[in-house]
């Protein structure tokens, strides 16, 4: 039988780095991707530098593990659920972006997207990683379900691809709406009835 204290220092091991994660996300909603050092990862995390690289090897490698384990898990969430959907393909659609929709309203990672888009430009290999990782899997969900949409003859014939992009549009309001401008209202924005109102407008334009 492992002592009490193995067994703590097992468990702490295991959840470090889910910490180291945690507190990346914050330097990095701070400071952004490229004023980041490993150094402040470290401090907010209470751990050294080296313990950090038993973990991650790079500051990059700390930003593609942040993406991976909050939006493509996201991502990935939905996906399986979307493939065993039996119901309409409108309600498949609701229940896309809903998913999608909490973790914009919900998610503290949600800041990501706003670090990638600034840092785009300076850091290409990692915005190709992005657009792999998250806009390409979540355009392809998206396109796949207005195709299956039309196919069935519930939506009217369009091009599925475009209608992705549009989807994915209020989306992104709302999540620069809570990362940049909310913190500036009076009243909360409800971002909630944004994307109900968005599903609804899309998907009275796509009925057949």
């Amino acid at each position: 039988m492992e002592a009490p204290s193995t067994t703590r220092w097992r468990r702490r091991k295991d959840a470090r780095p889910a910490e180291i994660l945690d507190a990346a996300l914050a330097v990095f909603a701070e400071k952004g991707y490229a004023a980041t050092r490993m150094d402040d990862i470290a401090q907010r995390a209470g751990v050294t530098k080296g313990t950090i690289y038993l973990y991650f090897e790079s500051k990059d490698a700390v930003f593609r593990g942040l993406v991976q384990d909050s939006i493509g898990a996201t991502i990935e969430g939905v996906t399986a659920a979307a493939a065993g959907f039996e119901g309409s393909a409108a309600d498949l659609l609701r229940m896309v972006l809903r998913g999608i929709g909490a973790f914009v309203r919900t998610d503290d990672r949600v800041v990501l997207p706003k670090v990638m888009i600034a840092e785009a430009g300076n850091f290409p290999a990692l915005a190709e990683f992005y657009r792999r990782e998250v806009i390409d899997r979540g355009l392809g969900l998206l396109t796949s379900v207005i195709a299956r949409g039309t196919a069935r003859g519930e939506f009217r014939a369009v091009n599925a691809a475009d209608v992705a992009r549009m989807c994915i549009g209020p989306l992104l309001v709302a999540l620069f709406w809570r990362t940049t401008f909310g913190k500036f209202d009076t009243v909360p924005y409800d971002l909630d009835g944004l994307i109900e109102t968005h599903i609804d407008v899309l998907l009275r334009g796509l009925a057949a």
